[in-house]
C-alpha cells in the first residue's frame, strides 16, 4: 500500500488500519508492506496512479482532480462550493455521486475503487497579503490541481492558475516562485507550506475526496472472502480517518498561528463574494457535464 504523506498523518494510519486487519483476519495468508511517502523515494504524488495502475504498488490513494483529464465526469467534483457543509458532502461521496463516480473511473482504468477518503474544505493560503475579497486575489499565481474546472475557478476569482504537481509546487514555494496555494489546512502543515505563507483564508472553496485504488487484476484472483474483508477494512478506514482529519484541521490552525500565521474567516458577506465571481462555472458546466451527473450535485 502507498500514499504521498508522512506515516504520522491520517492517511497513513488509515493505510495501516486497513493492512493491520486483514493481517488479523488472515494472519500469514497475506504479506502487506507500506510506503507511506513516495516523495521520499523520488516520486511525484501523481505518479501512485501509474504505480498502481501497473501493479507495482496493490492499493494506493489519490485527490480525484488528478483522473480529470483521463476521466472528465469526474471533474464534477471539483466544481467550487458544491457543498455546504461537511455532512452534505460525506453523504454525497458515500451515496449516488460516490457510485457514479465509481462506475465512470473503473470504466476507464485498471482500478477497483473500494472508497474515498476525505481530503477535505480547501482554503488558500499565501506570502503576500490578507484575502478577504475575490478583488484580493487578482495578480496572485496560485497552484492548483490538474483540473480544468480548478483553473477556470482561479481564473474567475482574478488569480493566475497554475497547474502543478505537489513535489513541483513545494519547490516553487520555498523559492519564492509561487504567491499562493489552496489546500486543507492539514495538508498546508504536514507539507510545511506554512513556514513560508503567512496568510490563510478560510474560503471552503473545494471538497475533494481522494479514491481508495486497487490494482484490479489482483483485487479480481484474490478469494472472495479477502476482497470482502478488504471492502470491510477500508468503510472502517473511511471513518477512522475522516474523524481524525477533523482534528487534524483544527490542530493545523494552531500550529498556523503558532509561527505567526494569519487565519482570515469570511464573513458571510464576503463568502457570498465569492461564490458570486465563479457563478459562470456553473452554466459551463452545463455543457461539460452529462444532465445526469449534475442532478446528482443539484445542478
Amino acid at each position: 500500500m502507498g500514499g504521498y504523506g508522512p506515516a504520522n498523518t491520517g492517511f497513513s494510519l488509515a493505510l495501516k488500519k486497513i493492512g493491520d486487519r486483514l493481517s488479523a483476519k488472515f494472519g500469514d495468508q497475506v504479506d502487506i508492506k507500506y510506503v507511506y511517502n513516495i516523495l521520499d523515494l523520488g516520486y511525484r504524488a501523481d505518479d501512485i496512479l501509474w504505480l498502481v495502475e501497473s501493479g507495482v504498488l496493490t492499493l494506493g490513494y489519490q485527490s480525484s482532480s488528478y483522473l480529470t483529464d483521463r476521466i472528465p465526469a469526474t471533474g464534477v467534483v471539483d466544481l467550487p462550493f458544491l457543498f455546504s457543509d461537511q455532512a452534505q458532502a460525506r453523504a454525497a461521496m458515500d451515496g449516488a455521486l460516490g457510485r457514479a463516480l465509481t462506475t465512470r473511473i473503473e470504466a476507464e482504468t485498471a482500478f477497483r475503487i473500494v472508497g474515498y477518503f476525505e481530503n477535505g474544505f480547501r482554503h488558500v493560503s499565501n506570502r503576500v497579503k490578507p484575502i478577504h475579497l475575490p478583488s484580493d486575489m487578482k495578480g496572485l499565481t496560485i497552484r492548483v490541481l490538474p483540473s480544468k474546472v480548478q483553473e477556470r475557478t482561479f481564473e474567475l476569482l482574478g488569480a493566475t492558475p497554475k497547474v502543478m504537481d505537489l513535489s513541483e509546487a513545494l519547490e516553487a514555494i520555498k523559492a519564492g516562485k509561487l504567491d499562493a496555494q489552496e489546500n486543507p489546512f492539514s495538508n498546508t502543515v504536514t507539507y510545511g507550506v506554512h513556514t513560508f505563507h503567512r496568510f490563510h483564508t478560510a474560503t471552503n472553496h473545494f471538497y475533494i475526496s481522494r479514491p481508495i485504488f486497487v490494482h484490479r487484476p489482483s483485487f479480481d484472483a484474490w478469494p472472495k472472502p479477502i476482497q470482502e474483508e478488504l471492502r470491510a477494512a477500508v468503510r472502517e478506514a473511511v471513518a477512522f480517518q475522516r474523524d481524525l482529519h477533523v482534528t487534524e484541521e483544527a490542530d493545523a490552525q494552531e500550529a498556523i498561528k503558532k509561527v505567526g500565521g494569519q487565519i482570515v474567516e469570511l464573513t458571510n458577506d464576503q463568502h457570498k463574494a465569492f461564490v458570486s465571481a465563479v457563478s459562470p462555472i456553473y452554466g459551463e458546466a452545463r455543457s461539460q457535464f452529462g444532465r445526469d451527473l449534475l442532478a446528482l450535485v443539484n445542478l
